[in-house]
């Protein structure tokens, strides 16, 4: 009895922390620091779109951080942010999300995903600010990763899984953003109607161009897979570089890049209206 009461007020001390302030506040930081994130990697795009060379991805952001004034601390709070993006998805997994569907496994096993992959992302930003360098470009971590899990028993079979899963998730994020499902977590009675115009732009364009790069690297994934060679696998940086070899030339490059910025606005405009 007594050991099933103490789990029983851990899970309610669990539940309550997850449903505090501090949990709001770790979550509006998050976002916050996504939004610095993709702001700052769509510039690098726009700049390699009109003859730059700097690496657009999350290592050639930090490196823009890096720069600025005060730039160590810039990159320990985005760091940070992104953390605390990666606990508050962790507790919409464990607790369940806002909204009248929150608690659905659906939505919980969306929430563990998303976990997962802020929690690397932090652990990668933690990492760069440690080593002042990172684990090296996305570019370079995508085609070890997957050189290894080549080698791997059904490693084939994992690495077109793998690829699967990112390229549906891509082209889930586009969808949702057309369709302006955010909508949903909005809190519109504080918005006035100029900004809920300015977000549905920002959310649609950006979700949209958001999801287009996730399904494009997804989509490399599966190619290294299917012929059997880590080096088709691309990163952030090198699937933005291959929208600029279609018909289209850089001005396709520019259109994402440009999505890119107005997802980072979108995520600073979440940071202040989005109901967590």
């Amino acid at each position: 009895m007594g050991t099933m009461t103490a789990v029983r007020e851990g899970r309610g001390a669990a539940r309550k922390a997850a449903n505090s302030t501090a949990m709001d506040a770790a979550a509006r930081w998050g976002l916050a620091a996504r939004g610095v994130l993709y702001c700052l990697v769509g510039l690098l795009a726009l700049r390699i779109a009109f003859g730059g060379g700097e690496q657009a991805d999350n290592g050639g952001a930090l490196r823009e951080l890096g720069r600025q004034p005060f730039g160590g601390f810039l990159i320990w709070a985005v760091g940070a942010g992104i953390a605390g993006l990666a606990l508050w998805r962790l507790s919409e997994a464990l607790f369940g999300a806002a909204g009248p569907d929150g608690h659905t496994a659906r939505k919980r096993l969306a929430s563990a995903g998303r976990a997962v992959f802020y929690a690397f992302t932090a652990y990668s930003m933690i990492s760069f600010a440690l080593t002042d360098r990172g684990s090296g470009s996305s570019d370079e971590r995508s085609r070890d990763v997957t050189a290894d899990a080549l080698g791997w028993p059904a490693g084939q079979w994992l690495v077109a899984g793998a690829g699967l899963v990112v390229a549906g998730a891509g082209v889930w994020i586009l969808l949702r953003a057309a369709r302006r499902s955010f909508h949903k977590h909005l809190k519109h009675a504080r918005m006035s109607r100029a900004a809920r115009r300015a977000v549905d732009v920002l959310g649609v364009v950006g979700g949209v161009a958001r999801g287009a790069l996730f399904a494009v690297a997804g989509a490399f994934a599966v190619r290294a897979a299917l012929d059997y060679d880590a080096g088709q696998a691309k990163g952030m940086d090198d699937t933005l570089r291959s929208f600029a070899d279609t018909p289209a030339g850089p001005w396709l490059l520019a259109a994402i890049a440009v999505g890119l910025v107005l997802f980072g606005f979108f995520s600073l405009a979440l940071a202040r209206w989005r109901r967590v």
